[in-house]
């Protein structure tokens, strides 16, 4: 048939086949050391890359007041510094209202778990064991003797999580200057990036940046609503259950919602403590069952669905970049790995609509004209 190339034997036609497969398998090795290039540069430069992405995370909270100052007038300098601090301080003000309920409600805690401790050695003394009051003292000298002869390795283990909480601070604090100016100058970025690249390839560049901005809004947008409902229903069964501290167990399960894994566990592990000490073992496996069920439903279901449709991503991909986040650069992977895909999804999109504008334009372009100098970037 016309069009259709014809081959003189199949040994030609297998020879063009392995031509053409080993030409492809070329293009991806190269294409996969690139990637495994930028992963190394990444993990060596993590230092500087995660604040910048903290602070873009941040910015993406502050831009929207700052913009509707700025709209009305207001220095960008002033508009930054004034959401910067306003939101410092809903930050201070909430970490300070949980403080003072936790403080409060201490001595309710310390008196359940004196009477929990109480009830312990009582069922100890008790079959199956029946340990005598002796017995029970000298298994508590072991214990005091067990961590007496590990006293250099739990210091060795301090030591680290200082160290790690230092770094973390001084994280926080360049993510925070970077927003401020992230949120002071973001508005002269792309006409400098305009000017730097050119016009034809900034206009692409501008396109595809205001894309993955939108895009990294959505996902906090849809994180705060994940985190939020996470607190809502293990807050509401906190308080049906009677557990003191139920407000501020609440908010840090909202706060630790914008901590992959780690900030659920330990949320969820504090509000089980809680029941256990101040309520009992019944109330404590009721408490369990209820952090079970609702980390379970929102990790499985509710947010792969909310950022699948907030980042037009499918759920299943949301599941696998995040475990392959989490695999690669731990906690840390985990929560950038969504908003990385996404990202990457965006350039890719835009990438499919450059090459279908220009097929289209090249079929319908005279003879002598050259459609890569007529494009522009699509609407």
């Amino acid at each position: 048939m016309d069009g259709e190339r014809r081959w003189a034997d199949k040994g030609e036609a297998i020879g063009h086949g392995v031509s053409w497969l080993s030409r492809w398998s070329l293009r991806v090795a190269l294409a996969a050391l690139g990637f495994w290039m930028v992963f190394w540069l990444i993990g060596t430069l993590w230092v500087v890359v995660l604040p910048v992405l903290l602070g873009l995370l941040i910015t993406t909270v502050l831009w929207p007041p700052a913009r509707w100052m700025m709209s009305k007038g207001m220095n960008a300098a002033l508009a930054a510094t004034i959401v910067l601090l306003v939101g410092l301080g809903v930050l201070g003000g909430v970490i300070a209202a949980i403080s003072t309920s936790i403080a409060s409600g201490v001595p309710e805690i310390a008196q359940s778990a004196q009477k929990a401790i109480t009830q312990l050695q009582d069922w100890a003394s008790g079959p199956p064991f029946n340990l005598k009051g002796s017995d029970l003292d000298r298994l508590i000298a072991q214990g005091v003797d067990q961590v007496k002869s590990s006293i250099g390795s739990i210091a060795n283990g301090l030591l680290t999580g200082a160290g790690a909480v230092t770094s973390g601070l001084v994280t926080g604090v360049v993510a925070l200057l970077l927003a401020f100016f992230f949120v002071k100058d973001g508005t002269r970025f792309t006409p400098w990036l305009r000017g730097v690249v050119g016009e034809r390839a900034g206009g692409h560049l501008t396109t595809v940046l205001e894309r993955i901005w939108a895009t990294l809004g959505s996902f906090i947008r849809s994180q705060a609503a994940v985190s939020l409902i996470d607190a809502v229903f293990i807050g509401l069964g906190l308080l049906i259950l009677g557990v003191p501290l139920a407000i501020p167990l609440a908010a840090l399960t909202f706060l630790g919602g914008f901590i992959p894994i780690i900030g659920a566990f330990i949320a969820g592990a504090l509000a089980v403590l809680v029941a256990l000490v101040s309520n009992g073992l019944t109330t404590a496996i009721i408490m369990l069952v209820i952090v079970v069920v609702v980390q379970q439903v929102e990790g499985n279901v509710l947010q792969p669905i909310l950022q699948s449709r907030g980042l037009r991503l499918h759920a299943a991909v949301v599941l696998l970049v995040v475990t392959a986040g989490t695999s690669l650069y731990g906690i840390a992977g985990a929560f950038f790995s969504v908003p990385v895909a996404a990202a990457v999804a965006v350039v890719l999109r835009y990438l499919g609509e450059v090459i279908e504008a220009r097929s289209v334009r090249s079929t319908s372009q005279p003879d002598g004209d050259d459609p890569v100098e007529t494009e522009r970037s699509p609407e």
